[in-house]
């Protein structure tokens, strides 16, 4: 490995530490809502998902059904809904849970590709890692389009959790912007 693949691989790793202090609050306040982010199918899909990329698949899924549920909660027919009831789980919650679970939903997945940095090899930060991010970042820009538009909307907790949640996604659009251009991944 030559230098610059080493300090690529580096700075990956160096930047997602960061993050991960950046989103650390959150986590604490997730926790004393006292509810899972994930439906138990959710949770299940996440372990199956070995490779992290697929694994962001399921992140981003889970968190676009409760931006949906959020911002247009009559969109699915009635059949769309049982489907992916069965699939993913029942959706419940006020509106402050589901914020609590989009802000959640992506403090775990920076957890998870920070995890990733810093127990895989170089090879696979070098490729999945950049393309992980790159989901988790498209995604989160849908999410912010989808969600500030509530922000005149909701007051106290629920604006708390509206904010965390910006706060998370714009934290993942910030993060990988800062990639190592040599490691972006196009699509």
């Amino acid at each position: 490995m030559n230098f610059y693949q080493k300090l690529s691989a580096a700075s990956i790793t160096l930047l997602l530490v960061m993050i991960l202090f950046c989103v650390a609050p959150a986590r604490a306040r997730n926790l004393q809502h006292g509810r899972d982010h994930l439906t138990d199918q959710e949770a299940d899909l996440v372990r199956d998902a070995q490779a992290l990329d697929l694994r962001m698949d399921v992140f981003i899924k889970a968190a676009d059904r409760r931006v949906l549920r959020l911002t247009k909660p009559n969109t699915l027919t009635p059949k769309q809904q049982q489907q992916e009831t069965e699939t993913l789980g029942e959706l419940t919650g006020t509106r402050l849970d589901l914020l609590s679970d989009v802000a959640g939903i992506l403090d775990e997945a920076i957890t998870n590709i920070d995890d990733a940095a810093g127990h895989t090899g170089n090879a696979v930060k070098a490729k999945l890692l950049p393309k992980a991010m790159h989901k988790l970042a498209e995604a989160s820009k849908r999410f912010i389009t989808a969600l500030e538009p509530l922000r005149d909307q909701l007051q106290g907790q629920e604006r708390e959790m509206l904010e965390q949640a910006l706060e998370n996604a714009q934290s993942i659009i910030q993060a990988e912007t800062k990639l190592p251009s040599t490691t972006q991944s196009s699509h």
